[in-house]
């Protein structure tokens, strides 16, 4: 790769989320009742260290875009086509960003991300579960 094609994290990140409708913790929460798939993308460890939000679908990130992509043999059950509407979560809506990027590049047209992910809904006093006592976002 030559230093002219490098790009920063920062620079990719900006240009998945110039690509996205990110939604907050509020929005995502009145979008998940109305059937829009919520994705968990965090790592295991994570999700019983921070808790997890009812009713998300865990996916991890390294199966994401098989478990979604509507033709793919190890789809979810959910993933029935390219218009559905998934919102990604991760820790704190960085990861999620990029991931919600690979599915509009799958063609999966509707997916976004949620602002501030597992702490900012956490924030916004919206309901979470956990085995262990949720602890601050830092």
């Amino acid at each position: 790769m030559t230093a002219s094609a490098r790009v920063t994290v920062d620079a990719l990140l900006a240009a998945a989320r110039a690509r996205l409708n990110r939604v907050d913790p509020r929005q995502a929460a009145e979008e998940q009742k109305a059937g829009a798939l919520l994705i968990d993308i965090r790592p295991s460890e994570q999700r019983r260290r921070e808790g997890t939000i009812p009713g998300a679908r865990v996916v991890e990130r390294n199966v994401l875009e098989w478990r979604l992509d509507p033709t793919s043999a190890w789809r979810i059950p959910e993933a029935r086509d390219y218009d559905v509407r998934v919102i990604i979560v991760c820790s704190e809506g960085y990861t999620s960003s990029l991931a919600a990027a690979a599915l509009q590049d799958l063609g999966l047209t509707n997916a976004t991300d949620l602002e501030g992910g597992f702490w900012a809904w956490h924030g916004a006093g919206l309901p979470t579960m956990s085995d262990v006592q949720v602890v601050s976002g830092s």
